[in-house]
């Protein structure tokens, strides 16, 4: 179910219809819509939360994780205390291109899922295209 932007808007205006785990759901619902992940280029999918970021590189033809990562991995947490910071995104970002490209991926396609390209997220994708991922 793929819906416009002023659709979305309005659902969003109508808050006692419409809950925000329910909006959050059909925007998701939406940009997947339009964003497919294969073999040649697999999807990178990114999920926020509070504490964390969270990272995974995905072949939808498959259904398979080719790699994954947060800010959870030992290396990262190491280096940064807290997890919740652009610079342990943008280093994220980079152990997640390492890893890609021992798997032969180079070229991927962002899916940021509900969230906004702003912050932890675009400090995340400037990692993986500094560690060497095209988008």
């Amino acid at each position: 179910m793929k819906f416009s932007k002023q659709t979305l808007q309005k659902l969003k205006n109508k808050h006692k219809k419409l809950r925000p785990e329910k909006y959050k759901k059909l925007k998701r619902e939406s940009l997947r819509g339009s964003i497919k992940g294969n073999s040649m280029r697999p999807r990178l999918s990114v999920y926020r939360s509070n504490q964390n970021i969270y990272a995974q590189i995905i072949d939808d033809i498959n259904s398979v994780t080719l790699v994954s990562c947060s800010t959870l991995d030992r290396d990262i947490k190491l280096q940064n205390s807290n997890g919740r910071t652009c610079a342990a995104s943008k280093l994220m970002g980079k152990k997640l291109a390492t890893l890609s490209l021992k798997q032969n991926v180079t070229k991927i396609v962002f899916d940021r899922g509900p969230y906004i390209y702003h912050g932890r997220i675009k400090s995340l994708a400037e990692g993986a295209r500094i560690g060497g991922l095209e988008f």
